[in-house]
């Protein structure tokens, strides 16, 4: 996993070593910041595109006008940063991380009525999220401990640094008891979604997702959402139990650094009927080579503008 030794910092290219943050920093103290996870990928004409970058760099100015503070830098400044800091580590495929947070002034719970947002965009090479095993074979879940907290009780519209530490827990807790993920229930013990990850479940055909109500929206699964449409899928977007999920003929999780992963098993039960169960369904294999090709500029009937050339 190749770092990128140059960052984009508040306007400008500098070396990861000397962009750094002061202990007083505001968002190391109380979480105060926001974040977003893009990808860069080789095209099939060359070079690299990264993948719905703009929609991406709103959804972060989404974030922090959540916590109620104002972004330094314009969308248009944004995205040419992420460009800038790919082509300054000659990256044309890629992980991007850009991070919106408070730094240095008032140590209280209180920010001041204007804070400054300072502004990261770092990149780094990296595979498949949940492994190469999970991506071909299928990723094992377990159903958290843990709780998606409350509408009220975070903001789930909201990237936000702090609103990660239930899912840092949660994901420990799968992996220390020998899963690849975690999948959250909100209060009422509905499914919302993985720890970075939204979920889609197949039955007789038919394609379920959990509603936005209490998950992020995520980037990647609009795009996949898109691409069931286009296929003539019959899509849903509702609430259902961990049993309904169960029972399920095929499971995949969509995100950016997930991309389309499918499941195998959850809570140690197998996913599908049959000598296929366990295994990747013949729905979810269509939906993960389309977005494959997609994102390198394979499959041409979707916006253009999704790709923003790194040039």
């Amino acid at each position: 996993m190749a770092r990128g030794s140059q960052v984009w910092y508040n306007g400008k290219i500098l070396p990861e070593t000397e962009a750094r943050l002061s202990l007083f920093s505001h968002v190391i103290h109380y979480g105060t910041g926001a974040f977003e996870g893009i990808r860069a990928y080789k095209q099939k004409n060359g070079g690299g595109a990264v993948f719905r970058l703009r929609e991406h760099m709103e959804r972060l100015e989404d974030s922090i006008k959540i916590m109620g503070f104002e972004m330094s830098h314009s969308t248009d400044e944004l995205v040419k940063g992420a460009i800038a800091a790919c082509k300054a580590n000659n990256f044309d495929e890629c992980y991007l991380r850009p991070i919106a947070f408070l730094g240095d002034g008032p140590l209280g719970v209180y920010p001041g009525a204007n804070p400054k947002v300072d502004v990261a965009i770092l990149n780094w090479e990296w595979g498949s999220y949940l492994g190469d095993k999970g991506i071909n074979e299928g990723a094992k879940l377990k159903i958290s401990s843990f709780i998606r907290p409350h509408v009220n009780s975070v903001m789930t519209k909201g990237k936000i640094s702090g609103q990660y530490v239930t899912g840092v827990i949660a994901k420990r807790e799968a992996i220390l008891q020998g899963y690849d993920e975690a999948l959250m229930l909100d209060p009422e013990g509905y499914l919302t979604e993985g720890t970075g990850e939204n979920l889609f479940m197949v039955k007789n055909g038919v394609i379920k997702t959990t509603q936005l109500t209490s998950i992020l929206n995520g980037i990647t699964r609009d795009t996949v959402m898109q691409m069931i449409a286009k296929k003539g899928y019959k899509l849903v977007e509702t609430r259902f139990t961990r049993d309904e999920l169960w029972c399920a003929d095929e499971v995949f999780l969509t995100g950016t650094a997930a991309e389309v992963t499918p499941i195998s098993s959850i809570d140690d039960r197998k996913i599908g009927r049959g000598p296929t169960a366990g295994k990747p369904g013949p729905i979810t294999q269509i939906i993960q080579k389309d977005y494959a090709s997609l994102v390198r500029g394979e499959l041409g009937e979707f916006p253009k503008e999704w790709l923003t050339a790194i040039q």
